[in-house]
C-alpha cells in the first residue's frame, strides 16, 4: 500500500507552507488530493514531487498560468519542454525590460544624489525639496 502523507508532512518535505499548497490546489495548479473518511488531505510521494516541481517553477517566478499549463502537461504524461521554453523566453524578456527600467532609474537617482550633495542640510523646515520638484515625471 502507498504511504499517504498529510499536508503538514508535504509542507515540511517541500519547503512550502500548507497554505501555499492549498492555494495551488484551489487555483487548479495541483490536483485535488485524496481525502480520508475524516476529511484529511492525503498525498503520495508522487504528489510531493509535483509540489516540489511547482515550488521550483514559482521560485523561478514563472506566472501561475504558465505553471498551471506546464503541470497539466506533465500530469497528462506529455513533455512540457515547449511550454517551459516559451515561459523562459517570456520571463527573460520581462526581466531584461525591468533591468533596463532599473538602470534608467539608477541614472536618474545618481544624478539627483550628486546634485543634492552640494546643497546644505539645514534648509528651513517649511521648504519643499527643489531637487524632487524640478524632476520631471
Amino acid at each position: 500500500m502507498t504511504q499517504t502523507l498529510r499536508i503538514g508532512a508535504v509542507a515540511e518535505a517541500t519547503g512550502l507552507s500548507a497554505a501555499a499548497i492549498r492555494f495551488y490546489e484551489s487555483e487548479g495548479v495541483l490536483p485535488d488530493p485524496h481525502r480520508s473518511e475524516s476529511g484529511y488531505r492525503g498525498y503520495s510521494t508522487d504528489d510531493v514531487e509535483l509540489v516540489r516541481f511547482v515550488s521550483r517553477l514559482r521560485a523561478l517566478e514563472f506566472p501561475l498560468n504558465d505553471v498551471r499549463e506546464i503541470v497539466a502537461l506533465r500530469r497528462d504524461d506529455k513533455a512540457p519542454c515547449s511550454a517551459v521554453r516559451s515561459a523562459i523566453s517570456r520571463e527573460l524578456s520581462a526581466i531584461e525590460s525591468r533591468i533596463a527600467d532599473l538602470e534608467r532609474l539608477r541614472g536618474e537617482l545618481a544624478a539627483l544624489h550628486t546634485e543634492a550633495d552640494g546643497l546644505p542640510d539645514n534648509w528651513p523646515t517649511a521648504c519643499v525639496c527643489n531637487i524632487i520638484e524640478q524632476t520631471r515625471p
